[in-house]
């Protein structure tokens, strides 16, 4: 017999016939179908352990295996490090139809490995790639879009019925939830409408002033600013301002509800959610998007002021009476007619997607980003259509 000794400094009377030694165990080939594996040291998850492929390899490279045996005397300590090593070795018999004799392994050893083993991997576990053919994604995101068309119809209705509800004293909600979504998507709005419209009315008096310098009509800047925010960057600009505060805000915050199952128990207690939640948000958004929108044509125009009076040597008194000779009122009624289409939008957008939240974190994320996306887009596209409706009319 000749000692094999492992790297930790364990001492395992082998066999003349061990054939390698690896780190914190031996492989001993007892006869010429059979691998003793003797295991010995700590075999631990923060310890540096054999990895079970040298050993399949070793095992691979001696010829016909039939039966692979365990001597686990000299082990010390053991967690799931060594279940990880002992279920590759299995898994590997398994497959070459070797007989694997689990009495030398610690009684533990053999009751979790064999209780592995009972249990069968569930299917759909494992993460399948799956190519799917260009037609087919074609057809499932029509289907999908066919799906969302309906839904939204659905929420039309929904909000219609509503809406007939409280014009008729039905209506199931508070009036102090109203009064706080006003001042929500109102006054707390001010900070960031002055700072973007501002800003806005800035950049198209530098730019417009870049241009009309070369013909000496530094004075038409104030027509650019006073009409392009009046009649539609004003009303834009706030739209798009209030899709990511307010709208993501109504998302998240009907989302949340929903995983929360509140609107569960409203319906329960047989409260409308679309009342209850819905109908309060969108006529305090409606009726604080044609105000926003006034406030927002305000700051722009001072905003280009700004840049007329200190950059272009602009008077202030000229400034004020080119932009109020340039300013009509069909240009002021258009600006507030989109204010308020655009706040009906965005509430919609975000009560929409809030209510069609799933049931998890995740969800209530996904539904926040396509209610600003959703509402942007529906900006966009009506900004398009009522522009294409005043120049048909002549307005």
């Amino acid at each position: 017999m000749t000692p094999c000794t492992s790297k930790n400094g364990v001492r395992l009377e082998i066999s003349q016939k061990t054939d390698v030694m690896l780190e914190k165990l031996c492989l001993q080939r007892p006869d010429e179908d059979t691998f003793r594996i003797v295991i010995s040291g700590n075999w631990k998850l923060e310890d540096s352990m054999p990895s079970p492929d040298e050993v399949l390899k070793t095992i691979e490279s001696k010829g016909a295996v039939k039966q692979i045996t365990f001597d686990s005397d000299a082990l010390l300590a053991w967690d799931t490090g060594l279940l990880i090593f002992l279920a590759g070795i299995i898994a590997f018999s398994s497959e070459h139809n070797i007989n694997v004799d689990r009495k030398g392994l610690p009684v533990g050893v053999q009751r979790l490995l064999s209780l592995a083993s009972k249990v069968p991997e569930r299917k759909g576990a494992r993460k399948e790639t799956r190519h799917v053919a260009l037609l087919a994604r074609t057809g499932e995101q029509a289907v999908a879009f066919g799906h969302s068309l309906l839904g939204t119809l659905g929420f039309i209705g929904e909000i219609s019925q509503s809406f007939l509800r409280i014009l008729t004293g039905n209506g199931q909600f508070r009036r102090s939830d109203l009064l706080l979504y006003l001042q929500e998507c109102g006054a707390q709005a001010l900070p960031i409408v002055s700072l973007i419209s501002m800003l806005v009315g800035l950049i198209l008096a530098f730019v417009g002033a870049i241009q009309l310098k070369m013909f000496g009509a530094q004075i038409y800047v104030a027509d650019l600013v006073g009409i392009a925010m009046v009649r539609e960057m004003g009303a834009i600009m706030t739209g798009i301002i209030m899709a990511g505060r307010t709208g993501a805000s109504y998302a998240a915050q009907i989302g949340t509800m929903q995983v929360n199952e509140e609107i569960d128990a409203l319906n329960t207690l047989g409260v409308p959610p679309i009342d209850f939640l819905v109908m309060p948000r969108m006529i305090a958004l409606a009726l604080m998007m044609p105000l926003l929108t006034l406030y927002a044509n305000l700051m722009g125009i001072i905003g280009g002021m700004i840049v007329g009076v200190f950059g272009l040597d602009l008077s202030f008194l000229q400034y004020y009476n080119e932009t109020k000779s340039a300013v009509g009122f069909n240009d002021l009624w258009i600006g507030l007619f989109s204010g308020f289409v655009f706040g009906i939008l965005v509430a919609f957008a975000g009560c929409m997607r809030g209510m069609q939240c799933g049931r998890s974190a995740s969800a209530v994320g996904e539904a926040t980003t396509s209610a600003v996306v959703t509402g942007i887009v529906s900006i966009v596209v009506s900004t398009a259509i009522i522009t294409v409706i005043c120049n048909v009319l002549g307005i």
